[in-house]
């Protein structure tokens, strides 16, 4: 018998270990190992990290290739009046697979390194004691006890079928076959099938905790090897295949066949996500906002790097940056010749904090410096006009736009440009070097002192002969505004609504104060209770409430303090509130999306009626081939996921899920700290 590679399993008398040992090897290897090595082999993997007592240990030696041979190994521990040695007596034979019936290896005679010539190379051992033949049946497998629990889970697994029949009437028939799929899934996990799939896994069969998308097909094929291989004495009293037991039904194990399942289920994801192109296994999704428009290059660059679905959340910008991304996206994927799809999550009733105070349109550049303040590098800059973006090959620590493309005409690679900044500094720009690029071309230069630049900044280009030539700096954005918390501070959360608050967005220690739109936040929190910002990067604990304001105190931020900027999540774990589900900006949203994407996110998802909500809005526009993705971002929907697929799976859209990380590992720190 010719074999690639052998797998090492453990079986004690009749108890099977939980974790058997596993090595793979080369056959040619062990045949060409001497009988020490061999006997050195096997006691160096097992014997140091077993306590088997007065038990032997068998090894099976089992084909990946075939099921029908193994080469077993026998072996008896020292006991205590044992003389002292660290080898073994193997017991050498070719059995069968399941009736340990001795036979005679096939092709013994193919080869002159045979099984038969390692089991006679291992005789001359004269070190070791051997166990007998007539001993081996004292450690068969029970067949009779496995089948009768396989045969029992399969009962468990088609009466929770049964029961559930009703619920999976009421699935598009696309979806049948998937979701009984998914009733026998929960059924299977509702046992505690670990000492049954050890000892079938101890004979080379499947694993039950790897069968997700075939449960049935999986135990329906387990329990046929497994008549095959029981010995013949007890196979007449294990008639499980009879019509009764309802596993021959034709028609059931042609559409439920394991091979035809996992077809299905590629069949669905390529229908959502689109085929998978270059070789990959998997679908690269990238989140992009309004700064794929600032920079026209990041687009095709996300493709080029194996992007291949773009997700856009409509809870940030407006209808008019989702569309020009979405133009740029279809644009560079034609151009690419690469496949993009596209996501648009609705932004649901996510509580998130109000937009602060914006600052002055100010832009900060400095160069490198080492610890005694000297300059290492100065700082790179691309300079052009509105809408000339840098080539991808650079990375500039800021992008600055002139007025007047004239500007730009009169430059030179060693120009300097000199400008007052907004602190009344006077600065200069060297001129390094001009590239092209697809929309124009634009220059990179370098400052070597920190410089603020504002809008309105004049450029003046310093000539020998002639008059200076003049430009101007124009939109540079406006400073992001943020809160600094640190532990101990107290931060007041007002209404949204109301008129009378200054000072939104200070840092002061005084006075930390932001705005959050939702009134639900005000009417469901009590003191005492934790609250968590921006995906539980801070946290605190609520100290005072009121119809208008929160004051939080907060217990954990960075050492140096943790920013807190606009946008940003607000998490109450412990909290009892309710949810109104999708909003009204969700239903005019959706508008857009079903027009110009290809999956719309449900986001917070607590019940099915969210999903039912825009299943039917859906069906109503006759748009069936939109895909949708449930989002799963709180305990609620994750102890519902089940019931969650099941109502999607009533229509015929392209369905799939996705794990919101961040806002979910927060709604269940309650659990990750019982756990731990």
């Amino acid at each position: 018998m010719k074999m690639a590679s052998i797998s090492l399993h453990l079986v004690v008398n009749k108890a099977f270990t939980p974790n058997h040992g596993n090595h793979t090897c080369n056959l040619q290897d062990l045949r060409s190992k001497s009988e020490h090595q061999l006997s050195s082999f096997l006691h160096g993997h097992f014997s140091s990290s077993l306590n088997l007592g007065y038990h032997p240990l068998q090894l099976q030696l089992r084909s990946k290739k075939s099921l029908h041979n193994y080469l077993k190994l026998f072996a008896k521990l020292q006991e205590n009046d044992d003389p002292k040695s660290n080898d073994w007596k193997p017991c050498k034979e070719t059995l069968h697979a399941a009736t340990h019936e001795f036979e005679s290896n096939p092709s013994s005679q193919k080869s002159s390194s045979s099984p038969s010539t390692l089991n006679s190379q291992l005789d001359e051992d004269s070190k070791c004691q051997s166990i007998a033949k007539e001993d081996l049946c004292q450690y068969p497998f029970d067949y009779e006890l496995y089948l009768d629990k396989l045969k029992a889970v399969l009962l468990h697994v088609l009466a929770a079928g049964q029961w559930n029949a009703p619920r999976l009437k009421m699935c598009d028939r696309k979806y049948l076959v998937s979701s009984t799929n998914l009733i026998h899934y929960l059924a299977l996990r509702s046992l505690d099938v670990q000492q049954l799939t050890d000892g079938l896994s101890s004979i080379g069969l499947m694993n039950l905790d790897g069968v997700n998308s075939h449960v049935l097909a999986s135990i329906n094929s387990c329990i046929s090897l497994l008549v095959k291989q029981a010995p013949k004495y007890c196979s007449a009293e294990l008639n499980v295949l009879d019509a009764s037991f309802g596993v021959t039904c034709e028609e059931n194990q042609k559409v439920m066949e394991t091979g035809l399942m996992r077809k299905r289920a590629s069949m669905h994801a390529t229908e959502l996500l689109g085929t998978v192109c270059n070789k990959k296994e998997v679908h690269i999704m990238v989140t992009v906002g309004k700064e794929a428009i600032a920079k026209q290059q990041l687009l095709p660059d996300l493709l080029k790097a194996g992007a291949d679905i773009i997700r856009i959340n409509s809870a940030h910008d407006d209808s008019s940056v989702w569309s020009e991304i979405i133009r740029q996206a279809k644009h560079s994927s034609q151009m690419l010749e690469k496949p993009c799809r596209i996501l648009m999550d609705l932004a649901g009733p996510k509580l998130r904090t109000g937009f602060l105070n914006k600052g002055p349109s100010v832009m900060k550049i400095s160069p490198k410096k080492d610890v005694s303040g000297n300059v290492i590098v100065p700082a790179q800059v691309w300079l052009s006009y509105s809408g000339c973006d840098p080539p991808s090959h650079i990375s500039p620590e800021a992008v600055l736009y002139v007025e007047s493309e004239r500007f730009l005409h009169k430059l030179e690679v060693g120009s300097i440009i000199r400008f007052v900044d907004a602190r009344g500094k006077n600065r200069s720009l060297k001129v390094c070097k001009k590239h092209s690029v697809f929309a124009g071309y634009g220059y990179t230069v370098e400052v070597s002192r920190t410089a603020y630049i504002a809008s309105g900044t004049r450029l003046r280009i310093e000539r020998k002969k002639g008059k200076d030539s003049v430009g101007r700096i124009v939109n540079v954005p406006s400073t992001e505004q943020f809160i600094r918390l640190r532990v101990g501070d107290l931060l007041t959360i007002y209404r949204d609504s109301c008129s009378s608050i200054s000072n939104i967005g200070s840092s002061s220690s005084l006075a930390l104060k932001i705005t959050c739109d939702s009134g639900r936040l005000f009417d469901s929190v009590k003191p005492g209770e934790p609250i968590a910002f921006d995906d539980g990067k801070i946290w605190g604990v609520i100290r005072g409430v009121n119809s208008s304001e929160i004051v939080v105190s907060i217990t954990h931020a960075r050492p140096n303090g943790s920013k807190l900027g606009s946008g940003k999540s607000i998490n109450i774990p412990e909290s009892s509130m309710q949810f109104e589900g999708l909003t009204s900006k969700d239903l005019q949203d959706l508008e857009f999306v079903a027009s110009n994407a290809d999956m719309v996110g449900i986001s917070f998802i607590r019940n099915t009626s969210d999903i039912d909500i825009v299943m039917q809005e859906l069906a109503r526009k006759k748009l069936h081939n939109l895909g949708v993705v449930l989002k799963i971002e709180t305990r609620d929907a994750f102890e519902k996921l089940p019931l969650l697929l099941l109502q999607a799976m009533q229509f015929p859209n392209p369905l799939g899920v996705m794990i919101a990380r961040g806002d979910l590992a927060v709604d269940l720190w309650r659990w990750e700290c019982k756990d731990g």
